[in-house]
């Protein structure tokens, strides 16, 4: 058995001073008993936090999620350096047999021994997504969900397939969504040009999370006067919707994360990267599929410059601007790159430094600069 010692650990609504005990990879108690162990970590003066949790990333490190497996396993190991010890690699809209094959290499890379953290499953962003609201997803792919393609994908990696952003107003009959729920993969609404009444019906099917609030989401719009809600304000409504929230600094201003925070609360926020391969590097121009783009301003752009691309954010990078920019506490932080995260994916063993939890954790300082990670109670960064 091992320990953390820290007068800064985590847990869901306290800071608390004292030592988390883990044994095979599983936190065994949260105490200020002292026992007998084979190794102590002594953390003092650092927080320790559960391990954070990306649920919408295309790579990073130069590597993206899209690729062999190869890269996947380096994109994974890349992130972990910043803490995030659980990870869901995300696949853009593309060629319907390319993105099939990003999704087994997944499951591959899943069952790779290289990989330091835990790889979740695919997030299939598109192809099924609004040609009006693509951002930087390539319009030559977007479709209508097309069940000969679909079907036989999810049949044969359902358990790979843990989550499918979507476009509701394209399922007029809710064919999609209903085949998401029967074999368990998370719906999420996203480059959407939806209305209330489209997400209400995917809400009744159990579609609960918004793809990167505020990009690519629909907004309030004007039919002959009358005035119709969008993905944003539904969100808002609806008080059991999850929303993610692309918190780079970047993609919302200090004051709309702000917003955010003040109307659905940390129990309802996720905070993800939605970087891309070039993370971490110094790369300033590449592709996504075929959507060509450029790093300027810490930021990912089209090449018009007309809208952002994604990010080049990093785990760690989510929480200095939420609490640095947002000054949003600490603790609520923590619990929008943890806890809300893995209750969206529904992970019961991550999330929260607790009995019976996966040992991961990230070690960090004032300024968010991490110490230290580990993963399954192994540690594997000690800076």
């Amino acid at each position: 058995m091992k320990r953390i010692k820290s007068d800064k650990i985590i847990l869901e609504d306290s800071i608390f001073d004292g030592y988390v005990y883990f044994e095979n990879g599983k936190i065994i108690e949260v105490t200020k008993e002292l026992y007998f162990v084979s190794e102590e970590f002594d953390m003092t003066g650092f927080y320790v936090s559960s391990g954070f949790i990306d649920i919408h990333t295309h790579g990073g490190g130069g590597y993206r999620f899209e690729g062999s497996v190869e890269e996947i396993v380096n994109a994974c190991d890349f992130h972990l350096q910043h803490g995030t010890t659980t990870i869901c690699p995300t696949i853009s809209a593309a060629p319907f047999k390319k993105m099939a094959e990003s999704v087994r290499n997944i499951k591959n890379a899943m069952g790779n021994s290289g990989v330091k953290g835990t790889i979740i499953g695919a997030h299939l962003e598109g192809p099924y997504l609004s040609a009006k609201q693509a951002g930087a997803q390539c319009p030559d792919y977007i479709t209508a969900p097309i069940e000969e393609d679909y079907l036989p994908l999810i049949k044969e990696n359902a358990a790979v397939i843990t989550r499918w952003t979507y476009a509701p107003e394209n399922d007029s009959d809710e064919k999609f969504v209903k085949t998401l729920n029967k074999y368990g993969i998370i719906a999420s609404a996203g480059h959407t040009d939806a209305t209330y009444e489209d997400m209400v019906r995917a809400v009744d099917h159990d579609c609960r999370l918004v793809t990167h609030l505020y990009s690519c989401t629909s907004t309030i719009t004007r039919d002959h006067g009358f005035r119709r809600l969008g993905v944003i304000e539904t969100a808002y409504l609806i008080e059991d919707m999850y929303a993610e929230i692309i918190c780079d600094g970047k993609h919302l201003p200090s004051e709309l994360i702000q917003l955010v925070y003040k109307i659905k609360g940390p129990d309802r926020i996720a905070l993800i990267t939605d970087s891309l391969a070039l993370a971490g590097t110094k790369q300033t121009h590449g592709f996504m599929q075929n959507t060509e783009f450029i790093i300027e301003d810490g930021v990912c752009k089209l090449m018009d410059r007309s809208a952002f691309a994604g990010s080049i954010a990093t785990a760690d990078r989510l929480v200095h601007v939420a609490v640095t920019e947002a000054h949003i506490p600490l603790i609520d932080v923590i619990k929008m790159i943890t806890i809300t995260p893995a209750r969206i994916m529904k992970l019961k063993n991550k999330g929260s430094i607790a009995c019976g939890m996966d040992a991961d954790f990230v070690v960090f300082d004032d300024n968010i600069s991490i110490k230290a990670v580990f993963a399954s109670g192994e540690i594997l960064q000690n800076s």
